[in-house]
């Protein structure tokens, strides 16, 4: 890859982590500290939960995302998963947004002079743009959960984060005049 592929790797894949961070804090603050708590059954995760491990996953996997293996040491990966007194909404959420900078701090250190560097998930060799890879995938997986956990939890108050049902046509038609002028304002400059 060139350094202008390379940059707009980067562009793309920090703007679609932005897009995935900012539908979970949507879908979340729909959610009174009941539902955040709340689990379906026995063999379900809460939202509450989701966030500890995704907030211990993303810790794990980009503090020092170049250097050292992205399963650090002192992570416990099955305490993601048991809640205790101490794992209140605020320090979840805090523990969220620490997350979420060491992924955007570690994408920005990246440039075209160590795109090349191998990195290391539980021992395993991933290019920069596997690595990336798979936790967007796992991101999006958890974030899906997120999301439709807080819409059942939210009910008739839920807000979607999407074009809501049966406004396809108009917000095409919103798109298509937003275009237009676009492209008249354009012809005209």
């Amino acid at each position: 890859m060139n350094d202008e592929q390379i940059q707009s790797f980067l562009d793309e894949i920090g703007d679609s982590f932005h897009i995935l961070k900012r539908q979970v804090e949507i879908a979340v603050k729909q959610v009174d500290d009941e539902g955040f708590f709340a689990i379906l059954d026995n063999g379900s995760n809460s939202i509450a939960v989701i966030i500890k491990h995704l907030a211990g996953n993303m810790i794990s996997r980009w503090t020092d995302f170049l250097t050292t293996d992205g399963e650090t040491p002192d992570r416990h990966r099955d305490q993601e998963f048991i809640l205790t007194p101490s794992d209140t909404r605020q320090y979840l959420m805090a523990r969220w947004e620490t997350g979420w900078q060491l992924v955007f701090g570690a994408i920005s250190s990246i440039s075209s002079i160590n795109f090349g560097t191998t990195v290391y998930i539980r021992g395993e060799a991933h290019s920069i743009v596997r690595a990336c890879h798979r936790q967007m995938t796992h991101y999006a997986y958890h974030v899906g959960q997120i999301v439709q956990l807080s819409r059942y939890h939210a009910g008739d108050n839920w807000k979607t984060l999407s074009i809501p049902r049966g406004q396809s046509e108009t917000f095409n038609e919103t798109l298509r005049q937003k275009q237009m002028k676009r492209k008249n304002l354009d012809n005209k400059g």
